[in-house]
């Protein structure tokens, strides 16, 4: 069965911080074409999905997520759920941005790649998933900025 790219959206569900949502859809969905046309690492989710939806939101409304579904404190950069969902902290993306020389949009491009990642079977719950991802973002990210 062949895959076809899901529709994306993304969406700005936050208002302290300004995100270009036009520009980070596009590059999404590169992104997901890219990625279906990689190899996976098992049956993913993203193959069968029809619809992605990239969802930015506050610190405040991402750690309440992270400590629901993870059992975790704090906010975190991002979060992925397997039927579609691509949860991106703003606050975070613009702190790890600045501390990494990134700039805001490029976080928030790592952190599409990363969620469709994950989407596609790509897991980083060990020391050899997250070397795994972390080269398939490099990767991903070096084709789609070019």
């Amino acid at each position: 069965m062949k895959s076809t790219t899901p529709q994306i959206t993304v969406r700005s569900l936050q208002r302290k911080i300004a995100v270009g949502v036009g520009d980070l859809e596009k590059f999404a969905r590169n992104a997901a074409a890219l990625c279906l046309r990689s190899p996976r690492r098992r049956k993913t989710d993203l193959e069968t999905l029809s619809e992605v939806a990239v969802l930015i939101i506050s610190d405040r409304r991402m750690a309440a997520l992270h400590r629901l579904f993870m059992n975790e404190p704090g906010p975190t950069d991002v979060i992925t759920f397997q039927h579609g969902e691509i949860f991106i902290s703003a606050d975070t993306a613009l702190r790890n941005g600045r501390r990494f020389g990134n700039g805001l949009k490029l976080e928030l491009q790592l952190y599409i790649v990363h969620g469709l990642l994950h989407l596609h079977g790509f897991d980083d719950r060990d020391a050899a998933g997250t070397r795994a991802m972390r080269a398939a973002e490099n990767k991903m990210l070096k084709k789609l900025r070019q």
